[in-house]
């Protein structure tokens, strides 16, 4: 396995890291067996978990607890959250202090851990200003409760804005950044990626698969059969139909890159995986796997290294920059920019 500096942080995290957002009612119930997928996952070189409160209601956090006690805890860099809602509670959500200083404790006490490795914020919150965001987070750093912190899917001008604020304020600055990011999803190639590499962020991009997409199982002539929880099913009904011109196009992409994939000898995750990583600004790839299988296929990732003319095919598969479906970006849940109110003249 290899590591990688998160940023300017002075901790190397393994270019591949274990993301539990399938870990809980949202894909795997079964706790013991969602144990076993970490063990295994550490087991393979794995040193970096991602998580977040809002992950099955928190019980992602509480699996990853469990898995990590008796003396696990030591070796791995745990990341988690906050910022999605949390329940009905209006003010259970967000980057207020007052639910940031509430959200900490809580996710202490799932993970059993006295301090967090990582906090990032889920979604940057047009609410709250930024300069209350950056502060209660610093003084969680100063108390000890976490070491760092970082942001979710953060357009380039909020990371320069972030960063000047906390510089005006005399605050701790972000110290990472997660994307999404596969050969689907190659939007934040243009000007996210380049910001990071710049201002010395570490990049956990998620998704690397596209949410199943490039998984090897949909290709034209074989049945497409969605999400494989019930959870994912109920919540992205229509993620897979087949019928919606932008999954038409997914398709039609994710079976060029399959048949690309075959000619390499790779599997397809191992071509999808391979390429998030081998961004120079790209510090790990998050796999989310639900099952002992699925994680094995991802470890399988490990050690790949694509040539310049399999990266040059990808290229004219999916053009640099561009992204098959620009709902996949995560844009419009991260701004208000492009809301009605506030582009009409």
């Amino acid at each position: 396995m290899d590591y990688r500096p998160l940023g300017r942080t002075g901790v190397s995290v393994s270019q591949l890291c274990l993301g539990a957002m399938m870990l809980g009612a949202f894909g795997n119930r079964d706790h013991d067996d969602a144990i076993r997928i970490v063990h295994h996952a550490l087991d393979a070189g794995i040193n970096v978990i991602d998580t977040a409160d809002a992950y099955s209601g928190g019980e992602s956090e509480t699996i990853i607890g469990k898995a990590l006690a008796g003396g696990r805890r030591e070796n791995v860099v745990l990341a988690t959250k906050v910022g999605l809602p949390v329940g009905e509670n209006p003010n259970h959500r967000g980057g207020s202090r007052r639910w940031i200083t509430e959200a900490v404790e809580a996710s202490l006490r799932r993970l059993g851990t006295d301090w967090i490795d990582l906090y990032q914020v889920h979604r940057l919150d047009p609410a709250t200003d930024l300069d209350e965001t950056l502060s209660a987070l610093s003084d969680l750093v100063h108390a000890g409760k976490i070491r760092a912190f970082g942001a979710s899917a953060v357009a380039p001008s909020q990371i320069v804005e972030a960063r000047w604020v906390a510089e005006r304020r005399g605050h701790e600055r972000f110290r990472t950044e997660q994307p999404p990011y596969s050969i689907l999803t190659r939007a934040v190639e243009y000007d996210v990626l380049p910001t990071s590499l710049r201002h010395g962020l570490g990049v956990l991009v998620y998704s690397p698969l596209a949410g199943g997409w490039l998984s090897g199982k949909y290709r034209k002539g074989r049945e497409v059969s969605g999400p494989g929880s019930a959870a994912r099913q109920q919540r992205f009904a229509a993620a897979m139909d087949a019928t919606l011109p932008a999954n038409a196009a997914r398709l039609d992409v994710a079976d060029a890159l399959g048949a690309l994939a075959d000619e390499a000898g790779l599997t397809l995750v191992q071509l999808a995986i391979a390429f998030a990583t081998r961004h120079p600004a790209v510090t790990s790839a998050i796999i989310g796997p639900r099952t002992i299988e699925h994680l094995e296929s991802y470890l399988e990732a490990d050690g790949v290294e694509l040539s310049t003319d399999l990266l040059d095919r990808i290229d004219e598969i999916v053009a640099p920059g561009h992204s098959i479906d620009v709902a996949d970006n995560a844009w419009a849940t991260s701004t208000n920019a492009l809301d009605p109110a506030y582009r009409r003249r």
